[in-house]
């Protein structure tokens, strides 16, 4: 069973926008978005997990920076 998502107004003409210059349809873009939240969301995990060592070990240099 296939579903129209209801989107507000500013939502739905972001969608247009993005569909546009992909050259594809709205209801097109929402599977694709779906589809790589998932690792678009491990990805910047992994790079908070990534940066949070060295931001430790710098603290100290960074605040006396500011």
């Amino acid at each position: 069973m296939a579903r129209d998502p209801r989107l507000r107004d500013d939502r739905t003409d972001a969608l247009k926008q993005r569909a546009e210059p992909a050259d594809t349809g709205m209801h097109a873009m929402v599977p694709r978005a779906v589809d790589d939240h998932p690792a678009r969301t491990a990805e910047e995990a992994l790079v908070r997990k990534t940066a949070r060592a060295p931001a430790t070990r710098w603290r100290e240099l960074m605040e006396r920076l500011e």
